[in-house]
């Protein structure tokens, strides 16, 4: 009698322990995913990382979840490479321009005027030229490519009067801190001057640099119009974002969350193209209705830029013989 007792006790001790156990693997394997991002929370990249965390926590029954960290919290877009690299960051929207300084393949995306509207932007992200480029980076930089997503076309916003793009010259120009668009500002004639995206405002306001290259939308909602007397309307360059997940988080994800992931990050960033697709144009009536000065420009606006900066991209970015293919 004892030792049936004993031996009931064992069953229910040891199946004790073994939920425990479950309970306990079942608990590691729930996450927050760490999400770093430059852009502002009022972004529509901010706001589209919040809706794919929004949804991962309801699609996984609350077993993921994610943090978004905007505005540079985490560091630069080097340093959350890095970040990424390493592992102690697991998830990035990031603009090409970091991939581009290591993979020289993505600086095809900048080719000035690649894309001729915004829609033709949407059609080159979502190519297979532009997909096959995704497939590299895991060897190349150590990260896993989701998707793409943008921002809008390129203007310029000058402090001064600008009638041409010899008015530029030797002119202090707010950049994204990547080469192909230093090289194109550099043909151009300015001083491209890197600067991180909080910094800009305050830097245009007292003179520290005298113009900004700038998308309409943060060209609006920021307000960097208040210091201009001159916006170019140009729309030279896209300005291509991208998913990006440690691939030493990958490589530890079941194949459902991988999956899981791919197709809720994949939604959310293609939202993002088709948010652009929609919105640039009345965020470009508001930015023409403004009382600044606008000018429009198109190719012939840049002289002999365009060229110079094929002559150094063609070779170093072969990718963007079949972007232009996509682009048509």
């Amino acid at each position: 009698m004892k030792q049936t007792a004993k031996r009931a006790y064992g069953v229910v001790l040891a199946s004790a322990l073994a939920l425990g156990s479950l309970t306990a693997a079942t608990s590691a394997m729930a996450k927050e995913f760490r999400l770093g991002l430059i852009t502002p929370p009022p972004h529509t990249w901010t706001k589209a990382a919040n809706a794919f965390g929004d949804e991962l926590k309801e699609a996984s029954g609350g077993k993921h979840s994610v943090a978004v960290f905007p505005s540079r919290q985490l560091g630069n877009e080097a340093q959350m490479i890095q970040m990424l690299q390493s592992g102690s960051l697991d998830m990035a929207f990031l603009t090409i321009a970091e991939v581009s300084n290591r993979v020289p393949d993505f600086g095809a995306f900048y080719a000035p005027y690649l894309a001729k509207d915004i829609q033709s932007a949407a059609r080159i992200l979502r190519s297979d030229a532009a997909k096959d480029l995704l497939k590299t980076l895991p060897k190349k930089v150590g990260v896993v490519g989701v998707g793409y997503g943008m921002a809008g076309l390129r203007q310029i916003v000058s402090r001064d009067e600008v009638s041409s793009a010899d008015d530029l010259k030797g002119k202090k120009l707010r950049i994204t801190p990547f080469e192909p668009i230093k090289d194109f500002y550099n043909a151009v004639g300015v001083a491209p001057t890197p600067m991180p995206l909080p910094a800009v405002y305050d830097a245009l306001a007292n003179g520290q640099v005298d113009a900004i290259d700038m998308d309409v939308e943060l060209i609006i909602k920021l307000k960097y119009y208040d210091h201009a007397k001159t916006i170019v309307e140009s729309n030279h360059m896209m300005f291509p974002m991208v998913g990006l997940v440690s691939a030493k988080v990958w490589k530890n994800l079941s194949k459902e969350e991988r999956a899981q992931i791919s197709d809720l990050m994949g939604k959310h960033l293609d939202g993002v193209i088709n948010t652009y697709t929609e919105l640039e144009g009345p965020w470009l009536a508001k930015m023409n209705a403004l009382d600044v000065k606008v000018i429009k420009a198109g190719p012939a606006f840049f002289t002999s830029a365009i060229a110079d900066w094929e002559k150094i991209w063609g070779d170093k970015a072969p990718a963007l013989k079949k972007l232009r293919e996509a682009a048509q």
